[in-house]
C-alpha cells in the first residue's frame, strides 16, 4: 500500500501564499450541513474542576455583583503557593483556609439575581456524588453565566448508560479481573464483555486535558470503557467524574511500567504491526493489546487508526493503550462508521469541548528564544485588543482625572510565563487615561517564568488559570497554544488568535477570530482510506476545516457558517 499521501499537505490557499500571517482571517464561500456541538461538553462532562478549592479560597470575599473583582483576586494565586501546596486537589473541604460550602458557593459569579443553579449542568454531571468529595462537581456552575448550549438529550442517554458501563467493567470489577487474564496471556481469547480504552499520562497540561477528551469520546463511540494512567499528579488535578467506579488504572496493572518505553517500535504497535502485516495475517492471533502511537510524530502506519477498514481489526482487540499529544476529535468526524452517532450526540457540532462589567482574558504564549517580554508581540497585543475594540485606547496627552462613579470597568486577565506584558499593560493605563473613560484593572496571577510540566504545583496554577480565562467575557489566545484552547472550549468562547509572528516583527493583521471553540487538530491526516490516496480532509465535510492559527491543521466548526 503506498501511504506516501500522508504526507502530502493541502495547497494554501492564494491569500495564504502571498500573506501566510493572513490565515486567521480568510474566509470562504456559505457551506451547507447541519450544526455542531462538542469541546466543552465533553471536558464538562469529564473533567470538572478541582481548582475551585483555590477558586473559592480567592472568591469568597466577593459580593455576587462584584464580578469584574474576581480577577483581582486571582493575584493571590501567586502569594499563596505555601498554602496551595497543602490543599487536597481531590476538592476535600478539609483545608481550614476555605469557608463552609455554603458560603462559598452563595458567591454566584456568573448567575443573574434570582437565577437557579444547575449543579448538574443540564446532566452532564451524574447525581450522587458526596458533595464534599469535590467541591467544584457542583459550585463550577456558581461562577459563570449559565450557557446558551445544551447538551442534546441523547447524548446525556449516552453518558447515563456508559456509567453503568463504567460501574459494570471498571476496576477490581469480575469483568476487568477476566480482561486482566486475556492481557497476561497475551491475545485476544475471543469476544470479552468488557473492553477498555487505556489514556497514558503525557505531556503539558492543556496536551493532557485536550487529549483525555478525545480519547473518552473515543471511547464513548466504541462502547469501550476509559481508564486514566495516574502519572505523576492526576489525581492531585482531577475529580473522579463516574459514579461508584473510579476512572483510576490501578498501580498494578500489569504492563504500566512499560508505559514510557511505549513508542512506534514497539511490538505492540498498531502502527508497526501493520507496517510489517502482523495484525491482519490469518495464521496469526491478534493481540491482548495494541499500543496506539499517536503522537505529534506519527508515521503513515500510525495513521491508518483513523480508516474504518483498520478499526473493524482494532474493535476485537480487549486493551488499547493510547499516547498522544493531539486533540483528534475532528478526523473521528470524518471516519463514516462515527458519524451518525456524532451527529446525534451533538447537533451543535463546535461546543464539543465548551458544552455591565465585562471581563477580558489575555492569555499570551510565545516560541521564540531568549527572554521575553518581547516588545513586538507587546505592540501585538495592543494591536489587537485596541483594533478589535476589546480595550480602549489612551489618550497620551491627557491628563488622568478622578474616575466617576458610573464609570465602566474592565478587568483584564492576563496569563503569561512571563511578567512583563502584564506589567507595560498595567503601566499603559495606570498612566494615561482612556479616550472612552473606562477604567482598565490589570491582573496576573502566576508568572512561572518557563514551563515546568513535571511540577504538580506548576500544573495547579495552570489549571487555575486556564478556569479563570474560561470565566472571561472575552478572550485572546496566542496561536498553536493548547492552553488557550482548553480555556476557549471550557468558557464556550470564539477567542480573537493572536497571529504567530515571524522574523520577530508585529504581524498584521495581529490578529483575528477563530470560527469555532473548538481545539485545534495541530497534527491530522490527509488520508482518503477508501481511494487510498492523498486528500485535503479540510475539504471532505462542511463541519471539518482547516485552522486559523495552523494552517495544515483540522477543527470542528459549525456547518452552515461563512468559513
Amino acid at each position: 500500500m503506498d501511504l506516501s499521501a500522508f504526507r502530502r499537505r493541502p495547497s494554501p490557499p492564494p491569500s495564504m501564499a502571498t500573506d501566510p500571517r493572513s490565515t486567521a482571517l480568510l474566509k470562504a464561500q456559505p457551506r451547507g450541513g447541519r450544526a455542531v456541538n462538542v469541546s466543552r461538553i465533553l471536558a464538562t462532562a469529564l473533567i470538572i474542576l478541582p481548582v475551585l478549592v483555590l477558586l473559592s479560597i480567592f472568591f469568597r470575599d466577593n459580593r455576587p455583583s462584584d464580578r469584574a473583582s474576581l480577577f483581582a483576586d486571582a493575584g493571590v494565586l501567586e502569594k499563596k503557593d505555601a498554602q496551595n501546596a497543602e490543599v487536597s486537589a481531590s476538592g476535600s473541604a478539609q483545608n481550614t483556609s476555605l469557608s463552609d460550602s455554603d458560603d462559598v458557593s452563595s458567591k454566584s459569579a456568573g448567575r443573574g439575581a434570582g437565577q437557579p443553579r444547575d449543579e448538574l449542568l443540564g446532566g452532564l454531571l451524574a447525581s450522587g456524588f458526596d458533595e464534599g468529595s469535590c467541591l467544584s462537581r457542583y459550585q463550577s456552575s456558581s461562577y459563570r453565566r449559565p450557557s446558551p448550549h445544551k447538551p442534546s438529550s441523547y447524548l446525556i442517554s449516552r453518558l447515563r448508560n456508559y456509567e453503568s458501563l463504567h460501574k459494570r467493567c471498571g476496576p477490581h470489577s469480575e469483568p476487568y479481573k477476566k480482561a486482566l487474564e486475556d492481557l497476561k496471556s497475551d491475545r485476544a481469547v475471543g469476544s470479552t464483555e468488557c473492553k477498555y480504552v487505556v489514556w497514558i499520562s503525557f505531556s503539558g497540561l492543556g496536551n493532557r486535558i485536550l487529549t483525555l477528551s478525545s480519547s473518552f469520546l473515543y471511547a464513548l463511540l466504541t462502547n469501550r470503557v476509559l481508564l486514566i494512567d495516574q502519572g505523576k499528579d492526576m489525581v492531585d488535578l482531577f475529580c473522579e467524574p463516574f459514579p461508584e467506579a473510579s476512572w483510576l488504572l490501578p498501580k498494578d496493572f500489569p504492563i504500566a511500567n512499560q508505559f514510557n518505553s511505549f513508542g512506534q517500535s514497539s511490538p505492540n504497535c498498531h502502527g508497526n504491526l501493520l507496517k510489517n502485516n502482523m495484525i491482519y495475517h490469518p495464521e496469526k492471533p491478534l493481540p491482548a493489546y495494541l499500543y496506539l502511537h499517536l503522537v505529534h510524530d506519527y508515521n503513515d502506519h500510525d495513521k491508518l487508526f483513523f480508516c474504518d477498514e483498520d478499526q473493524r481489526a482494532i474493535e476485537k482487540v480487549p486493551w488499547l493503550i493510547i499516547k498522544s499529544d493531539n486533540y483528534f476529535i475532528p478526523s473521528l468526524f470524518l471516519m463514516p462508521s462515527f458519524e451518525r452517532e456524532l451527529f446525534n450526540l451533538f447537533p451543535e457540532k463546535e461546543t464539543i469541548f465548551h458544552h455591565l462589567d465585562e471581563r477580558v482574558g489575555i492569555q499570551v504564549r510565545t516560541f521564540d528564544s531568549g527572554d521575553g517580554p518581547f516588545p513586538y508581540v507587546m505592540d501585538q497585543i495592543i494591536a489587537c485588543t485596541q483594533k478589535e475594540k476589546l480595550l480602549p485606547e489612551v489618550n497620551v496627552r491627557g491628563t488622568v482625572s478622578a474616575p466617576s462613579g458610573s464609570s465602566k470597568l474592565k478587568a483584564v486577565l492576563v496569563t503569561s510565563l512571563n511578567l512583563g506584558y502584564a506589567e507595560n499593560l498595567k503601566s499603559m493605563y495606570w498612566m494615561h487615561p482612556t479616550v472612552t473613560g473606562e477604567m482598565v484593572g490589570i491582573y496576573q496571577p502566576s508568572h512561572e517564568g518557563h514551563q515546568q510540566t513535571e511540577k504538580p504545583l506548576h500544573n495547579r496554577k495552570a489549571w487555575a488559570e486556564m478556569y479563570l480565562l474560561s470565566l472571561s467575557d472575552v478572550l485572546v489566545t496566542s496561536s498553536w497554544s493548547t492552553f488557550g484552547y482548553v480555556a476557549q472550549g471550557l468558557g464556550g468562547l470564539k477567542p480573537w488568535i493572536l497571529v504567530k509572528p515571524e522574523n520577530r516583527t508585529t504581524p498584521n493583521p495581529p490578529c483575528g477570530r477563530a470560527m469555532s471553540m473548538e481545539p485545534c487538530f495541530h497534527a491530522p491526516p490527509f488520508y482518503d482510506c477508501k481511494a487510498k490516496r492523498g486528500i485535503d480532509t479540510g475539504a471532505v465535510v462542511p463541519h471539518v476545516r482547516h485552522c486559523e492559527d495552523i494552517s495544515w491543521g483540522l477543527k470542528v466548526v459549525e456547518g452552515h457558517q461563512e468559513l
